[in-house]
């Protein structure tokens, strides 16, 4: 977190195998659940516990991953790291290349966040469950999630960065359509996070985040925060002036144009330079049928 005092490097924190809690360097992988709490309490809030704890407990982390034993990391299955935020904030149209693409004048700046359902929430190893609804197009959307460190209302834009305690990758998955866009994206499994959360202090400049996401081989976005029309410092503080923001709350960043089409069968994969990378598979679900979509819709990418 942007904490005076923390000293050390930073850290990778992993959720995996049933809620346990991890620190790793990539490929080591050392369980430091006993730290925060059990991997099978409910609600499972061990994360979060670790996040609000942080700075009391990272020396013992820090000498956990240095001295401890460990697993390899690729020998685990990755789940999402904060299960039971308190919040998971995204914001609309937040580059000016998306809104040009899908003709829309509903920017960040104009409409503010929106909720996502925190049971949309999974993990780098999880398959993205394309919902039944034919007639619908689902798409990706490359996006980068703030982790919140500490308590904070009414944040000031320049105090906002001492309330970021990480950064994770982010996929906002999306039905096509006009209904409600919360509905829309809340299905289980759309909003993949993972592989770990990296340390606020492992990302040089926030403001300068170079991030990609594929579909098998084929580059469909590309973009860098520096480009984004609300800044995180501005997420934060537009976010804490309506609602208190708590340790392990997520704030997804909006995505950039390039967003398309996905399908069983497919590998999305996102890279966020100096957070992480992961692919995701995608799969054809047998659920999620509803009349709420029983209309079909017919996506059309807008063209200047």
């Amino acid at each position: 977190m942007h904490r005076a005092g923390l000293g050390g490097m930073g850290l990778k924190i992993v959720r995996f195998n049933g809620g346990h809690i991890g620190v790793t360097d990539g490929q080591k992988l050392v369980d430091v659940t006993d730290l925060c709490g059990s991997a099978q309490e409910w609600p499972p809030v061990a994360m979060n516990r670790l996040i609000r704890d942080f700075d009391a407990v990272k020396p013992q982390l820090d000498d956990a991953l240095r001295t401890g034993a460990g697993l390899l990391l690729a020998s685990v299955h990755l789940e999402t790291p904060v299960p039971w935020p308190n919040k998971l904030v995204a914001f609309p149209v937040n580059y000016h290349d998306h809104a040009t693409e899908m003709d829309s004048r509903g920017l960040a700046n104009i409409q503010g966040y929106f909720l996502k359902a925190n049971s949309s929430l999974s993990g780098a190893h999880d398959p993205i469950e394309l919902p039944d609804l034919p007639g619908r197009e689902i798409h990706h959307e490359c996006e980068l999630a703030v982790i919140i460190g500490k308590e904070g209302r009414q944040i000031l834009a320049e105090n906002a960065m001492d309330y970021v305690f990480g950064y994770a990758c982010l996929l906002d998955i999306t039905i096509r359509g006009k209904e409600e866009r919360v509905m829309r994206k809340s299905y289980d499994s759309f909003t993949p996070v993972g592989p770990w959360i990296v340390t606020a202090d492992e990302v040089p400049d926030p403001a300068d985040i170079e991030m990609r996401l594929w579909v098998g081989d084929a580059l469909r976005q590309a973009a860098n925060t520096r480009d984004l029309i609300v800044n995180i410092p501005e997420m934060i503080a537009i976010t804490s002036s309506a609602s208190t923001l708590y340790p392990g709350d997520i704030i997804a960043t909006g995505t950039p144009a390039g967003v398309g089409l996905i399908r069983d069968g497919d590998v999305v994969t996102i890279e966020i330079a100096n957070v992480g990378r992961m692919a995701v598979p995608v799969v054809a679900g047998q659920r999620g049928h509803n009349i709420v979509f029983d209309k079909p819709y017919a996506f059309q990418r807008a063209t200047q």
